[in-house]
């Protein structure tokens, strides 16, 4: 098989001759630490433990995908506002101004590249006037949102043999982005009205996004990321979700049966078994990053819910830490789940200093074998 094929198949609860060997990425104080653990310096981290372990190394020929630019155009000024003792006052590029460590720049609020504690001092949106000057920030017919070349690319990608898809944020996440936590969660009660129009523009604004791409190009799988649990519990209920964000994931799920793509994926941290069925209800049949330390147990889970949903994580960070016996026990707990279908075993989420490079290696090691590289 392809690795197309061998991703559709495992989340598809089919037959695949191998499951996808994806054991989770590092951060960037991550990779520093396994350099200094015995990862050359300037080594590919994925391809060389690749190497190590002894099986097939990916491709190196380009994998051309298909992309679309929902953040906002245009941004707001990257700038530092103030400089403490200890920290710097910034403002990113979505509008927020916040606190940070000085062993930080603005950049490392632009991406996920390593873990960066910040105190929140102000989001873009805090009135009705500023959420409609919000709104002329996305603008969906902007050509520059999707690939300029995507009719060319076309024919190339009909033959592809790997998976392509869009990452996309979810509505409850996007409106953190605008309004902050705190001020989404006190909106949901104070102005419902408010937010029903900023899940209704999302979603209408994203839906407009996916038909631009699947117009031209179908593809296999959509991502959202909607970081919307607790450790205990979900941010907000599921009596509220189906009230406030429903319309949006169905919205997005009938689109995506409409065009064939088989993989719908939610991504949250946190505890997510409250919100399953909810999620379930609008067409998603997969979920990431099932966080174990949260009480994702996707042992009780995949009893629980069957075939209905496929997971992908699942691997209890902290157990990768400790190592030895310990990582094997909890290789041995997600192994059954693996052998059933429906499951991309991994790290739970990014892949923490604390996991030497030494556990690494004996982790991937495990995990080529449990999904048949080796």
């Amino acid at each position: 098989m392809n690795d197309r094929e061998r991703y559709l198949e495992t989340l598809l609860f089919g037959k695949p001759d191998r499951i996808p060997f994806r054991p989770g990425g590092p951060r960037e104080s991550t990779l520093r630490a396994w350099r200094s653990q015995g990862l050359p310096e300037g080594a590919d981290w994925y391809r060389y433990v690749c190497e190590r372990i002894g099986i097939e190394t990916p491709p190196a020929r380009p994998r051309p995908g298909v992309w679309i630019r929902h953040t906002m155009i245009p941004e707001f000024e990257e700038k530092v506002i103030e400089e403490r003792e200890d920290s710097l006052v910034v403002q990113d590029w979505k509008g927020n101004v916040c606190e940070i460590s000085r062993q930080f720049d603005v950049s490392y609020l632009r991406a996920a590249k390593d873990f960066v504690t910040r105190r929140w001092i102000r989001c873009p949106v805090e009135t009705w006037e500023d959420w409609e000057a919000m709104k002329a920030r996305y603008d969906a017919e902007d050509p520059s949102r999707v690939p300029a070349d995507l009719s060319e690319l076309a024919p190339k990608l009909a033959e592809r043999d790997y998976p392509i898809g869009i990452g996309l944020h979810g509505p409850f996440w996007q409106m953190r982005e605008w309004l902050g936590f705190e001020g989404l969660c006190i909106t949901f009660k104070d102005d419902p009205a408010m937010i029903r129009d900023m899940v209704k523009f999302w979603t209408d604004y994203a839906s407009r996004l996916l038909e631009r791409v699947l117009s031209i190009v179908p593809f296999d799988y959509l991502h959202i990321s909607e970081d919307m649990a607790y450790k205990v519990k979900p941010m907000i209920g599921p009596d509220m979700c189906r009230e406030f964000l429903v319309p949006c994931w169905r919205q997005w799920g009938d689109l995506l049966r409409a065009c064939s793509v088989p993989i719908y994926d939610v991504d949250s941290d946190g505890y997510i078994g409250d919100l399953i069925p909810v999620w379930m209800e609008c067409g998603v049949n997969v979920c990431d990053p099932m966080e174990v330390a949260a009480g994702n147990d996707i042992v009780a889970m995949r009893a629980h819910f069957g075939k209905a949903m496929a997971f992908v994580g699942g691997v209890d960070k902290r157990a990768m830490a400790r190592g030895g016996a310990d990582l094997d026990a909890e290789m041995d707990r997600v192994e059954p789940v693996a052998r059933s279908g429906g499951y991309i075993p991994g790290c739970d989420h990014g892949i923490p200093g604390d996991v030497s490079w030494s556990n690494m290696l004996a982790y991937c090691d495990r995990l080529a074998r449990m999904t048949g590289w080796k």
